[in-house]
């Protein structure tokens, strides 16, 4: 592999570990972007000096809390940005494939189905940030499909480990547990919905895959789509009450309203047979080693 890849939101969770991965991957070269990707002329200059092979798409704003609490700001990211960026590398590197990150949180009311869903599952979202990715999403397709813009769009479900904010559910689990153990909260653990169940990946295999699609550039599917995802639903709840007793300490759980979402979906699974058959991607990492990672202070 000798590609020149341009990494957007580099050094967020996500991107921090695809450096890493890339970087011990020969013959890539990492071009980390730190432009404002709502700023059209810095990433059209940007791309034209980088001329990358690749660009994995991952800025972004992130979370469902951070985007209902600023729509304008989520969309003008999430989609304009999306836009910025394949149109820059249009004028600028016509040649270069992008890879688009966007979530399987698009998928939204199409859950209410309760089986694994494909690729070809209606996007339906429930909330701000989903309408934002699945916007981006849709117009980048529609994008690849008139113009020349070489894309591949990844819809990666949960995924989760050392690095990612207590935003999200399981960091959050992990980092009430450890001001516990430390004294400095007491033995009581805040929570949302713990009857949801849900589809967790360890972010290392979730790069594995987009590592994969980047060794892969030259002869992947015109405007392919993948869903990353175990297939294994597993209850919110069951997850918690595991790492309590990993933890070996004796809490207490109580619901926080304010951790309750407006919406919710009960099962959100997915079905990863095109990344297995065209990447010969599966996820390699157990879930109890997932946890234990979040569970593991940095030394």
């Amino acid at each position: 592999m000798n590609v020149r890849v341009l990494i957007t939101g580099a050094g967020g969770f996500v991107g921090t570990y695809l450096r890493a991965a890339l970087a011990a991957s020969p013959g890539a070269t990492i071009i980390p972007s730190s432009a404002d990707v709502t700023d059209a002329d810095a990433i059209r200059s940007m791309i034209t000096a980088a001329k990358p092979d690749i660009v994995v798409h991952l800025a972004g704003i992130a979370s469902v809390p951070q985007a209902r609490e600023a729509p304008d700001a989520a969309f003008a990211v999430n989609l304009g940005g999306s836009l910025t960026v394949a149109r820059a590398i249009l004028a600028a590197a016509p040649s270069c494939l992008m890879i688009h990150i966007g979530s399987a949180e698009c998928y939204g009311a199409s859950f209410r189905a309760g089986l694994p869903l494909d690729e070809g599952a209606p996007l339906a979202p429930l909330n701000v940030y989903a309408a934002t990715k699945a916007a981006a999403d849709l117009a980048l397709g529609a994008m690849a499909a008139e113009s020349r813009l070489r894309l591949v769009r990844f819809r990666p479900f949960n995924h989760t480990g050392p690095g990612q904010s207590d935003a999200f559910v399981l960091p959050a689990f992990a980092a009430q547990i450890a001001a516990i153990t430390a004294g400095r909260q007491p033995p009581v653990i805040r929570v949302g919905n713990l009857d949801a169940a849900r589809d967790f990946l360890d972010v290392r295999d979730v790069v594995r895959a987009y590592t994969a699609a980047i060794a892969r550039h030259a002869d992947l599917p015109a405007n392919a789509i993948f869903n990353l995802a175990s297939g294994t639903p597993r209850r919110i709840g069951d997850i918690l009450a595991t790492m309590i007793a990993v933890s070996g300490r004796d809490i207490t759980i109580e619901i926080d309203p304010a951790r309750l979402r407006p919406v919710d979906i009960p099962l959100a699974v997915g079905n990863a047979e095109a990344a297995r058959r065209i990447l010969g991607w599966q996820p390699e990492i157990p879930f109890e080693e997932t946890l234990r990672t979040l569970l593991t202070p940095p030394h």
